[in-house]
């Protein structure tokens, strides 16, 4: 027969300090809600992801030359693009889930998405 080892008084606050590490570690990553809306751009074969309230203007490399996405403010927009009907440029602003911005001639493709909303990407009968 095996003979018991008492837990001493240092065991018992090992044992609470790492219970207390893992309960405050499993918070810190899963217990704060987070804004997931964020803009996805497409492009060239390439995909960039930023939060929607990130600072930041993305020169999309595509056929007819670099499309410029901006995002500030909580929006998105295409500033400016090499295409000539300029349809991208004048849609404006997205900033709700789902919203998307679409440059056909230069194949660039901006959405706003989050969490509960499914991606929705042109295909290639759109380009």
């Amino acid at each position: 027969m095996k003979r018991k080892v008492p837990l001493k008084a240092l065991d018992i606050v090992v044992i609470l300090l790492a219970l207390g590490l893992t309960g405050f570690s499993a918070f810190t990553v899963y217990g704060k809600p987070r804004d997931t809306t964020r803009v996805v751009i497409n492009g060239s074969g390439r995909e960039w992801v930023f939060p929607l309230d990130a600072d930041e203007t993305v020169a999309v490399p595509g056929p007819l030359g670099n499309t410029i996405v901006r995002i500030q403010d909580n929006q998105a927009w295409v500033e400016s693009s090499p295409c000539t009907n300029q349809v991208c440029v004048a849609a404006g602003h997205v900033h709700q889930r789902g919203e998307w911005v679409a440059c056909l001639p230069n194949n660039v493709f901006l959405m706003v998405e989050g969490q509960e909303v499914r991606r929705h990407v042109p295909d290639s009968t759109s380009w």
